[in-house]
């Protein structure tokens, strides 16, 4: 196979990839635009971890290309430094350090003379965290916490209300962290940001097309029941994937009207195997006491059609981006995470276990509830409905 050769972007190139990647376009979606591989706009953008370089201008008070020329046909007839500094309206001085800097008066060349001064224009400057090290050894140890740079800032803001010089902007955080040619924090720290990009993103990036997590035939949570919404009828139930670390879940149930719980070992967060864990539970309670089901929009209930006919349990579904249409399940969730917190497996806990920590929950007087707990409001609709 054929090699294709190296490319070299243009300046014009580098914009339109910098203007793509605001718009929030993938790497692969803007390496179409020049027929090549994602990597190669990775090694262009991850230059400078993500965040645009502050497009370069030469200061009005430096030479110009022209003044150089100018100086190199002085130079060639044999004016002076005085005579060339005159005519251009510069400081003697000024174009004896030009000189000076570039091989001399039989050496200069305009051209060469102009390019050094721009390459050497490049040094990095010290930003805010470099020139004030304290702030950055204090910022330094709060990412370590877990703090986000935004939580960072803001309580120096709080701490230091009157002294900008202990005070820095969450951005400048994001961009110390990511230009690594700043020097001030070291790269590790990002492993402490919530989202461990080797490059800052957009946000208006996603991966996501318009059809991307899309389940099909959902009937939206606007169709349920009026007397799901208030609550008067028991058998209607909200139910969430919890996540402990990437790889281990267990599902969460709550019965909207006894505040009732019900936890679910799940080997997979695959709908099958969601499905079928969900199945199996449903299978455990009178139907009677089961009517409904409302879920979020997460993948793992893309085969709600199978659940609902192997257990006649209506599923329904929230509008995309709003957790709150299922508040019950959210808070049992919350409270769940003194039992689970975040980040630990769940893949060894057995059912037998989440049994009893269900049984805890359930057993806690409610406010909500009037103080009675929700075993109690259960056991007291199973009874009436007997």
């Amino acid at each position: 196979m054929e090699r294709r050769p190296r490319i070299y972007y243009s300046d014009a190139q580098k914009a339109l990839m910098w203007e793509r990647w605001r718009r929030g376009e993938s790497l692969h979606k803007i390496a179409t635009l020049f027929d090549r591989h994602h990597s190669s706009v990775r090694s262009v953008l991850s230059e400078s971890g993500g965040i645009q370089p502050v497009p370069r201008r030469r200061s009005e008070r430096v030479l110009s290309l022209a003044e150089r020329e100018e100086i190199s046909r002085g130079v060639a007839v044999g004016k002076s430094m005085r005579a060339i500094a005159s005519s251009l309206g510069r400081a003697p001085s000024t174009i004896s350090r030009e000189l000076h800097r570039n091989d001399g008066v039989n050496g200069y060349r305009a051209n060469l003379a102009d390019q050094r001064a721009w390459q050497r224009a490049r040094r990095p400057k010290l930003c805010k965290l470099g020139l004030h090290r304290a702030l950055a050894m204090r910022v330094a140890a709060k990412l370590k916490q877990q703090w986000s740079p935004q939580q960072v800032s803001g309580w120096l803001k709080r701490t230091n209300p009157e002294d900008t010089s202990r005070q820095v902007s969450h951005e400048t955080i994001y961009r110390t962290l990511y230009i690594q040619s700043r020097g001030a924090l070291k790269q590790e720290l990002l492993a402490h940001l919530r989202r461990t990009r080797a490059m800052r993103r957009s946000r208006h990036h996603t991966q996501k097309t318009a059809d991307h997590g899309r389940i099909k035939d959902t009937i939206s949570i606007s169709e349920r029941p009026p007397s799901v919404e208030d609550r008067a009828v028991p058998g209607h139930w909200e139910g969430d994937l919890l996540f402990g670390d990437r790889d281990s879940q267990i599902a969460t149930l709550v019965e909207r009207r006894t505040r009732y719980v019900m936890l679910v070992k799940v080997d997979g967060k695959d709908s099958e195997t969601v499905v079928n864990a969900l199945i199996k539970s449903a299978r455990r309670l009178p139907r009677e006491l089961y009517r409904s089901l409302t879920w979020d929009r997460g993948k793992e209930m893309a085969a709600h059609r199978r659940f609902t006919l192997a257990t006649d349990i209506q599923v329904y579904f929230c509008d995309p981006h709003h957790p709150w249409q299922r508040g019950t399940n959210e808070n049992t969730n919350g409270l769940l995470r003194q039992y689970f917190p975040k980040g630990v497996s769940l893949a060894n806990i057995s059912q037998a276990q989440l049994d009893a920590v269900a049984r805890q929950l359930n057993e806690r007087p409610r406010k909500t509830l009037g103080y009675e707990t929700p075993v109690e409001r259960y056991r007291r609709t199973v009874a009436s409905i007997g």
